[in-house]
């Protein structure tokens, strides 16, 4: 059989010179699929890191606008006796008003929100979404305006709200490959919220498994993880490194008897918190006590009622029950406070009166100055038993343990509010208990709001 002569330059010699070219532009192609998914991943991940530090930069622009407004709101006072009676009812209006017409989901503390979006990926019928940018810059400028004309509330739970809706944003915008899901960004944001606004990365986390993540899985991504931390770094290269509350003397034993007061110190707070929170649920129904009726009917008269009373009850405490209860909390655990002795109970009824009114603002702030204030008519009782710095530490993380029934949340969040690593097993069994006795009282206060929020139809 004769061999068939391939002439040079024929079809099989062609193949045969095409073959590699044909090669290096299958791996060419290959790599350059490769990179491209490789920069898409990249890109996702410097979005979601942004989004952190986008959180860290708004949680310190509401704290340097809170201040200022409370700030503003004394120097006021201090040239016109009359200006809370004025400022109260009117902002209360002012505030309730343009929050139910141009920011409804605003409102009230920013947690319960973000647990209703974290479990529902669409608003039931008649329910907008709770989480936008705009309901962030509302809340934001809202909540300062509502602490300029004297109420009493917090930023630390609207930041939450604030930092859930930033992250909101970049759901669709990542990767999938990041197997990141949108309530795993909510529940980021959130605890981004938290630890820049506490200035404590580690509570942020804690907040974020303990508080927002009911119900998701148990493992956090460490990408989510690295944007909680971003977020309280951003916070600390505004405010530094130092503790929240600043350095709190609460060292030394005084008494063998030093855990049994400790015990007796969460029992008190578990019962005030306990109480504390079920009138929070009372007065924020919308059919019962507190005249809730008439809140119903008459949103911005009931607001401008309660910024009367707040402006009243500012009288009798000489205007320390107004605002977060950063300035007065800080004070009493520096013993450098000239406060009267019910300068707790005062911020117990404004901050009740101020949720009730339907603002936006929180309740963490406050709930550690009443703790606080408590703590400080404690320790004059347990002077000889225990340090006064250790008892308003002590009762600051009971009384929020209490309220919120987040026991590691509260006792993480105080030990990096005053570096009270020193105490760190008082704390633990002071929250714990705390949570545990109001429990008995009544159910947990975000997640009872929450519920209420999808089942309750919006007002017109």
């Amino acid at each position: 059989m004769r061999s068939i002569a391939t002439p040079e330059g024929g079809p099989a010699s062609a193949r045969t010179a095409r073959a590699p070219i044909a090669s290096l532009i299958t791996r060419w192609e290959q790599s350059r699929r490769w990179r491209a998914a490789y920069l898409r991943l990249w890109t996702s991940r410097l979005l979601l890191w942004g989004g952190a530090v986008c959180v860290g930069l708004l949680a310190v622009l509401f704290a340097e606008m809170a201040e200022g407004a409370v700030r503003g709101f004394h120097t006021l006072y201090d040239r016109f006796w009359w200006w809370p009676l004025f400022i109260g009812p009117a902002g209360g209006a002012l505030v309730v008003w343009a929050t139910r017409r141009w920011f409804r989901g605003a409102e009230g503390s920013g947690i319960p929100q973000a647990i209703v979006e974290i479990h529902h990926t669409k608003p039931p019928a008649g329910h907008a979404p709770l989480l936008s940018l705009r309901i962030a810059f509302g809340k934001i400028v809202l909540g300062a305006a509502a602490l300029f004309a004297g109420f009493s509330a917090g930023r630390e739970g609207p930041t939450v709200q604030v930092g859930a809706a930033v992250m909101n944003s970049l759901d669709g915008l990542l990767h999938r490959s990041l197997n990141i899901q949108r309530r795993h960004l909510i529940a980021a944001g959130g605890a981004a919220g938290i630890a820049a606004a506490f200035n404590a990365p580690i509570a942020g986390i804690m907040f974020a498994i303990e508080e927002l993540n009911h119900g998701l899985e148990q493992r956090m991504s460490g990408l989510l993880i690295v944007a909680i931390v971003i977020s309280g770094v951003v916070s600390q290269a505004f405010f530094g490194a130092g503790a929240y509350f600043g350095w709190v003397s609460y060292t030394g034993l005084k008494s063998n008897l030093q855990m049994v007061w400790v015990v007796a110190i969460a029992l008190v707070c578990g019962l005030s918190g306990g109480i504390f929170a079920r009138l929070m649920l009372a007065v924020s129904a919308r059919e019962g006590p507190f005249f809730n009726r008439y809140r119903s009917l008459h949103p911005i008269r009931y607001a401008a009622v309660c910024g009367l009373l707040i402006a009243l009850i500012g009288y009798l405490s000489d205007f320390s029950s107004i605002g977060t209860g950063y300035t007065e909390t800080r004070n009493l655990l520096e013993h450098d406070a000239q406060l009267p002795w019910h300068f707790g109970l005062d911020k117990f009824f404004a901050t009740l009166i101020s949720y009730a009114s339907g603002i936006p603002g929180g309740i963490f702030a406050p709930s550690l100055a009443i703790g606080a204030g408590i703590g400080n008519n404690i320790a004059g009782l347990l002077a000889e038993q225990l340090h006064s710095g250790t008892v308003l530490v002590l009762c600051a993380a009971g009384f929020l343990a209490a309220v919120t029934q987040a026991p590691i949340t509260a006792f993480v969040i105080v030990m990096e509010m005053v570096s009270g690593y020193g105490i760190v097993i008082d704390l633990m069994l002071t929250a714990l208990l705390a949570s545990a006795v109001s429990r008995a009282l009544c159910p947990p206060l975000y997640h009872t709001l929450a519920q209420r929020m999808m089942s309750a139809p919006r007002d017109g």
